[in-house]
């Protein structure tokens, strides 16, 4: 890209020394540089002005729920009269006026020129989604973060990171940061107590979460917060909680004992940024739905059909069992229609099939994004983790249409793995395509049959 860059008007290059040469005729000035990927981070951060040094970053790391514990806390900031922005899947900008974004985590380039404009635009604080990639990447380097969010780890992306651990290792990166000062840490996983004690080493405030009773965290966190009882009431749930700045009640208007640890971790996000407990807990009441992620649509005299972006063999997990009690309550079936992304990790495939056939009354098995591979190929992969039977359609809005159809008014179909995605990759191609939108239609050619 240097001769291109030249000719476009570049007036100097910085380039990667190792394993590369200067071309004499290349007449600009130019410095090279060893390890350059891993220094840019930090050169982008002074070219911009240090933004990330005027702003309260808190970055939000693990397998699932970044999106919504980013969206929630910037939410809830913004409601409290601090102007937050917002970084991640659902792209970047401020609540509400959001740009689309190509990766979790931008170019880090890209993500400090945003941080610099956020600043520029009144901004105190953002809440990014730092992903694996992005971290093993560097994408994140150079990024003075305040807080830093862990909410979970389980199978993904080890087509990438190829072990667990390594996986692992890359979302540990995100405490490694300089700048850090807290770390708020989900105690019910394995990797999240061993972040607690590595934090606690290096001298940062630890704070720990918890659906469990909050005896078992003391001593492994400097403060804690814990979901004493949880009870789904309708499509919200009560929610009884303990900490270390005393006794709550809050009804969270979302569904999921997943959802209550999402909540959990924005809560200690919250107190770290310095909002007290109570002001805090009165948000977690208020907190808006976040696009593709448990949305609900009909319900009414009609089957409930929920549209969520869980991909994975543990998300799938946690949303059916999520269901289980609001269909059981509708006194209908649970409906799962769902595939797996092509071009990914395949080893996850009949893992979800295997979660689905444990949790589901019926099973539709149909296309995500298939990108390069055969399509069937994917089913058959999914298939061969389910022990009983399964529909498989291919065509995604043909299993939509067909499970809402054939649904009545009492089920709860949920269609997983696309989310707020506004597309659907086939054969390298992007075409237009929402899982919400078909929904709605079929629901309405549901209630007019």
């Amino acid at each position: 890209y240097i001769a291109d860059a030249i000719a476009r008007g570049a007036c100097a290059v910085v380039w990667e020394s190792e394993g590369f040469d200067w071309d004499a005729r290349w007449q600009v000035p130019n410095a090279g540089v060893a390890g350059l990927k891993r220094q840019a981070g930090w050169i982008a951060h002074d070219f911009y002005g240090r933004p990330s040094e005027a702003l309260w970053v808190c970055g939000v790391t693990g397998t699932n729920g970044k999106t919504s514990c980013t969206q929630w806390i910037a939410a809830a900031l913004e409601s409290l009269g601090v102007k937050s922005g917002v970084m991640g899947t659902l792209g970047s900008g401020f609540p509400g006026a959001l740009n689309e974004a190509l990766n979790t985590t931008p170019d880090v380039l890209e993500l400090h020129a945003r941080l610099a404009q956020m600043r520029e635009a009144g901004a105190l604080a953002v809440a990014m989604e730092a992903s694996s990639h992005g971290l093993a990447q560097g994408r994140t380097n150079g990024v003075a973060f305040d807080c830093a969010l862990f909410t979970n780890l389980s199978h993904d992306h080890l087509d990438y990171h190829g072990t667990m651990d390594a996986y692992g290792a890359a979302k540990a990166l995100l405490f490694e940061a300089p700048s850090l000062e807290v770390a708020v840490l989900n105690l019910d996983d394995v990797a999240g107590v061993r972040l607690a004690e590595r934090a606690r080493t290096r001298g940062l405030r630890t704070i720990g979460y918890s659906l469990l009773p909050s005896n078992r965290v003391h001593g492994i966190v400097d403060a804690h917060l814990a979901a004493r009882s949880i009870a789904v009431e309708g499509q919200v749930t009560r929610v009884s909680l303990e900490s270390s700045w005393g006794d709550a009640e809050v009804v969270l208007p979302q569904l999921g004992r997943f959802n209550v640890s999402n909540a959990l971790g924005v809560l200690g996000c919250l107190v770290a940024y310095g909002v007290g407990f109570g002001a805090a807990v009165e948000r977690l009441a208020a907190l808006p739905p976040v696009a593709g992620r448990m949305q609900a649509l009909g319900g009414e005299a009609a089957p409930l059909v929920i549209v969520d972006y869980a991909h994975t063999p543990d998300a799938l997990e946690k949303v059916l069992h999520a269901l289980r009690p609001v269909a059981q309550a509708r006194r209908g079936a649970l409906v799962a229609v769902f595939g797996a992304g092509g071009d990914r990790d395949p080893a996850k495939r009949p893992l979800m099939g295997a979660v689905a056939a444990r949790l589901a009354d019926r099973i539709v098995l149909t296309s995500d994004n298939p990108r390069s591979e055969d399509p069937a190929a994917i089913l058959k992969a999914i298939r061969a983790g389910v022990a009983g039977d399964c529909q498989l359609e291919v065509d995604r809005a043909a299993a939509i249409r067909g499970a809402v159809a054939t649904a009545t008014a009492q089920d709860v179909v949920l269609v997983a793995g696309k989310g707020h995605e506004a597309y659907q990759e086939m054969g390298g191609v992007r075409r237009p395509f929402s899982d919400a939108e078909v929904a709605r239609a079929a629901l309405t050619d549901w209630g007019s049959a």
